[in-house]
């Protein structure tokens, strides 16, 4: 059992999604507290200057250290929703696969989303289904879990039964290596390097959204996606 951990995130970069695809199972982290200036509700898209950030604003009264990601709720005071939807348009209209995934971005964009975590959830059901992706999915938070940092993540995997846990490569900095071995379970390192493709935009941008493959590369976008 082949299994990965990662926050909810927001229009996430391909290799979240290659992760994904290599996992028997995805456990979506949205019981820990936010961090800000993190990639959870921000990612960047391609544009004619290279790229931007899309970020969705969330309200900021209470104390982000404190505050769970599944009870993040979004600041609809700046009308971001619009802002995306147009930004979108006006920078893939020319790509090849734009009329194949526009509407949805439309609908998406003209709900009223009050929290953070359902827009995600229907985003992200939205791209998995689009690559073709069938790794079954949970949340964190639908379990109870009492650890933190490295043994919360071997907490998940002893809960799920995984002989593997597939990690970024960031988890080289606080995994105990030793007590994932001792409890049967090996470390794999997801060492994810984005693979050229073409864009709307002369160049190459490495590390967009997901959603500039698709665009531009429709039901190819697995394959392309894989080719790390």
């Amino acid at each position: 059992m082949i299994i990965s951990i990662n926050q909810p995130a927001y229009l996430p970069w391909p290799g979240y999604f290659e992760r994904i695809f290599k996992s028997d199972l995805h456990v979506v982290l949205d019981h820990v507290q936010f961090e800000k200036n993190s990639l959870v509700n921000r990612n960047k898209i391609r544009t004619s200057n290279g790229w931007a950030w899309l970020t969705v604003p969330l309200k900021t009264k209470n104390n982000f250290g404190n505050l769970q990601i599944s009870k993040l709720e979004i600041s609809n005071n700046s009308n971001w929703a619009s802002k995306h939807f147009k930004s979108l348009k006006s920078n893939y209209m020319r790509s090849n696969y734009f009329k194949t995934y526009i509407d949805f971005f439309d609908d998406l964009y003209s709900q009223p989303w009050i929290n953070f975590c359902p827009l995600v959830d229907s985003l992200n059901s939205y791209l998995l289904q689009s690559l073709d992706i069938k790794t079954p999915l949970i949340k964190s938070s639908s379990s109870p879990l009492v650890q933190s940092k490295s043994l919360l993540i071997l907490e998940i995997c002893k809960q799920h039964g995984a002989t593997k846990y597939l990690s970024g490569p960031f988890g080289r900095d606080y995994l105990d290596e030793q007590l994932f071995k001792e409890n049967g379970i090996v470390i794999q390192y997801h060492d994810y390097v984005s693979p050229e493709y073409t864009q709307a935009f002369p160049g190459f941008e490495p590390y967009m959204s997901v959603i500039d493959l698709l665009f531009n590369h429709g039901e190819n976008s697995l394959e392309l996606l894989m080719t790390s």
